[in-house]
C-alpha cells in the first residue's frame, strides 16, 4: 500500500514550485531498503532503494534532473488483484524511467511500451512525470495493469492516487487530495510563502492516523485489513506492516530540489525515526 499526492506546473511563479509532492510508502517493516540518497550510478537521480533479496535495485519513488528536464517516477500496488505466476519485479519501472535520458527517449512511448508487456507484473499503477522547459507542458501519466489502461493527466491540478483505480479511489485518498489542495492553495496566496511551513504541513497530512471507514472499495480489495488500511498514516498491529516512509519533495521555480524523507530506523513505528532534507541546485 501507498499513497501520493502531486501538483505539477512547468512555468510557476517566481516564488512558486514546479513540483509539490508528498507520499507515504507502506511496506513490511523488515523489508531490507536503503534511505534516500544519490545514486551512484545515475547522474543527479535520488530516491531510496529496495533492497529485497531478487528485487535489490528497484525503488518505490525516485526524481532525477538531466538537459533540461525533471523526471519523477512513483509506483504503487493495486490491491487485491491476483498476482502471475513468476511475477517480474516492479521497483525497476521508476528506476529505469528516471535514468533513462538517452537520445530518443520518450515519455509517451516509454509508457505504451510498458502497457504492451505488462502482464508479467503485479497488479501497479505507475505515475510518471515529466516536467521540461516552461515553454511547453509537463507530462503527467498513470499507467496501470488491471486492467491495462493509460490515462494521461494535465499540469496545474492537484492529483492524488492510492492503491485502487483512480476511477474508484479510495476514502482516505479523497481526503488527502483535497486536504493537499487546500495546503497547496493557502501556500500560493501568501504574499511571502513560507517552505518550511508548507513541509510541517505536507509532512503532518502524511502522518494523519484517521481511519476513513467504512469504505466499500477498500474492504472489496482488502476485506481482512481494509479498517487498518483505511487511514493515511497506515498501522497493522502484529504484522510488522505500515507507513515507514513519509516523503515530501520540491523543485522550485529556479531548479532547486529539496528531498525530505523521514523513515523507520527500527520495526517499531513508536520507535526512532531519521529524517534526511536533501537540497541540491540543478544547473541547466
Amino acid at each position: 500500500m501507498c499513497v501520493i499526492f502531486f501538483y505539477v506546473n512547468s512555468n510557476p511563479q517566481v516564488n512558486g514550485y514546479k513540483l509539490i509532492l508528498a507520499s507515504n510508502r507502506d511496506e513490511f517493516y523488515a523489508r531490507d531498503t536503503k534511505e534516500v540518497a544519490k545514486w551512484q550510478n545515475v547522474e543527479n537521480c535520488y530516491g531510496g532503494i529496495d533492497m529485497e533479496p531478487g528485487r535489490e535495485g528497484g525503488t518505490w519513488l525516485a526524481i532525477s534532473g538531466q538537459d533540461g528536464i525533471f523526471k519523477i517516477a512513483a509506483l504503487l500496488n493495486l490491491t487485491g488483484e491476483p498476482k502471475p505466476r513468476n511475477a517480474v519485479g516492479r521497483g525497476m519501472l521508476v528506476s529505469d524511467y528516471v535514468s533513462n535520458y538517452t537520445e530518443g527517449f520518450d515519455h509517451v512511448n516509454y509508457n505504451r511500451s510498458l502497457l504492451a508487456d505488462c502482464s508479467k507484473y503485479s497488479a501497479f499503477n505507475f505515475v510518471s512525470i515529466e516536467i521540461g522547459p516552461s515553454t511547453r507542458p509537463a507530462l503527467v501519466t498513470l499507467c496501470s495493469n488491471a486492467p491495462a489502461s493509460l490515462v494521461e493527466y494535465k499540469e496545474n491540478t492537484c492529483y492524488g492516487f492510492g492503491n485502487s483505480l483512480p476511477s474508484a479511489p479510495f476514502e482516505k485518498v479523497r481526503y488527502g487530495r483535497n486536504r493537499f489542495q487546500k495546503i497547496v492553495e493557502k501556500f500560493q496566496k501568501e504574499q511571502q510563502p513560507s517552505q518550511n511551513e508548507l513541509i510541517d504541513q505536507l509532512m503532518e497530512l502524511l502522518k494523519c492516523k484517521e481511519k476513513f471507514w467504512p469504505d466499500a472499495e477498500l474492504m472489496r480489495r482488502a476485506p481482512n485489513w481494509g479498517e487498518h488500511l483505511s487511514a493515511l498514516n497506515v498501522c497493522v498491529p502484529g504484522h510488522g506492516y505500515g507507513s515507514r516512509t513519509h516523503t515530501v519533495i520540491l523543485v522550485d521555480a529556479h531548479n532547486k530540489m529539496h528531498f525530505i524523507e523521514e523513515t523507520m530506523k527500527t520495526q517499531d513505528p513508536e520507535g526512532e525515526w531519521s529524517r534526511h532534507h536533501i537540497e541540491t541546485q540543478y544547473l541547466f
